[in-house]
């Protein structure tokens, strides 16, 4: 009988009613993601050609001018922040930080610039960028952007996430229109956004994805975009990307899993509705448990079963709790200050359901 990796590290397994985390390993892959990254441990390629021809080919499936797989989402912002900077320059790649390097400012809404498992702005200095915040923690208009444009603006940079400031923020095609007026490229930070094709059509020069979040691939990422600058992206393999390098067995894996995700989408926000009915009766029957459906506060359509605590328990506690045995629990914890846990169940199956209800239930009855 095999010993598998739960028994080998001795480590408890893991049920993700979290979502697509980092923290979690982010996904779990299909098998024929398997097979893909099993191909490509298996065999040898010239990695440059490897990787200009996935991008050929990705770009063609996505209707853009070119793309270029990277390690991660966060990666994906270095690179395009020093290849926008660089320009296509050996100089830049070679001594990225030099203070010879001018045009060095990036503009992103100040509501924009979370922490989303590292701060934003540690990625655009990985890049050698400077952030320049535009507006304010609840504001930033078009007209707040333009006020921070300079002669040393390299690029304005837009984060498409739950985590950033939703309301009183400019959309993503008004940062279009002031980055074109001014002849700036505009790159949106997409990482677990499910659209892959409205924010190129919006006019975005370079959108980046997470391999491992919607598209349900290995740990990967992807930029796509206007070719010179995906060009200038390439590039970095030379430079600060040397650093972030992704493995031949997850660039043909990513690949696949988009072939996927293109061919049979995501699961509807109905479907989720559906599953959720018995969760949420099952959680009712529990004492001082309030539970609900809710949808995503980004607006996307996604839903969880949203958890009110009552009692003499605390949310925080009850969080606390469901990670102790195996399986560990782990959910959202955004709004555990008002006494809510959010469920996501999108990596949740039925039988895993059950074992939430029967642990909050021995925590509630504790």
């Amino acid at each position: 009988m095999s010993v598998n990796s739960y028994e080998k590290f001795h480590l408890k397994e893991v049920i993700n009613a979290s979502g697509k985390m980092t923290m979690l390993g982010v996904s779990k892959v299909s098998d024929k993601v398997l097979e893909a990254q099993r191909f490509g441990g298996q065999h040898f390629f010239e990695i440059d050609e490897l990787m200009m021809q996935t991008g050929k080919y990705l770009a063609d499936l996505l209707k853009v001018e070119d793309a270029h797989i990277v390690s991660s989402a966060s990666a994906g912002i270095a690179q395009s922040v020093a290849g926008l900077i660089g320009q296509g320059s050996l100089q830049h790649v070679y001594h990225p930080y030099s203070d010879a390097i001018s045009r060095r400012e990036i503009i992103i809404p100040k509501g924009h610039n979370v922490d989303y498992g590292t701060p934003v702005e540690v990625m655009v200095a990985q890049g050698g960028g400077q952030v320049v915040e535009a507006g304010y923690a609840n504001i930033c208009l078009p007209e707040h952007i333009e006020m921070m444009i300079s002669e040393e603006t390299s690029a304005i940079l837009y984060i498409k996430s739950h985590h950033t400031v939703q309301k009183s923020m400019l959309s993503v095609k008004e940062a279009v229109e002031v980055a074109h007026k001014h002849q700036l490229p505009l790159i949106v930070d997409a990482a677990a956004e499910e659209d892959l094709f409205t924010y190129t059509a919006l006019g975005a020069d370079l959108v980046i994805y997470s391999g491992g979040k919607a598209i349900n691939g290995p740990s990967s990422g992807l930029v796509i975009g206007k070719k010179p600058y995906i060009e200038w992206i390439r590039l970095q393999g030379k430079g600060i990307g040397r650093a972030m390098k992704i493995g031949k067995d997850n660039i043909l894996g990513f690949v696949r899993a988009l072939e996927e995700y293109i061919e049979k989408g995501t699961e509807t926000g109905e479907s989720m509705k559906k599953r959720l009915m018995p969760f949420i009766s099952s959680l009712n029957n529990i004492q001082n448990i309030d539970a609900k459906i809710v949808q995503d506060s980004a607006g996307r359509d996604i839903y969880r079963a949203s958890v009110k605590i009552g009692g003499e328990k605390i949310a925080k506690e009850v969080i606390h709790e469901q990670k102790l045995k195996s399986p560990a629990i782990y959910t959202r914890e955004y709004q555990a200050n008002n006494g809510i846990i959010e469920y996501d169940i999108r990596a949740v199956n039925e039988e895993e359901m059950k074992k939430i209800v029967q642990r909050l239930s021995e925590i509630m009855h504790g």
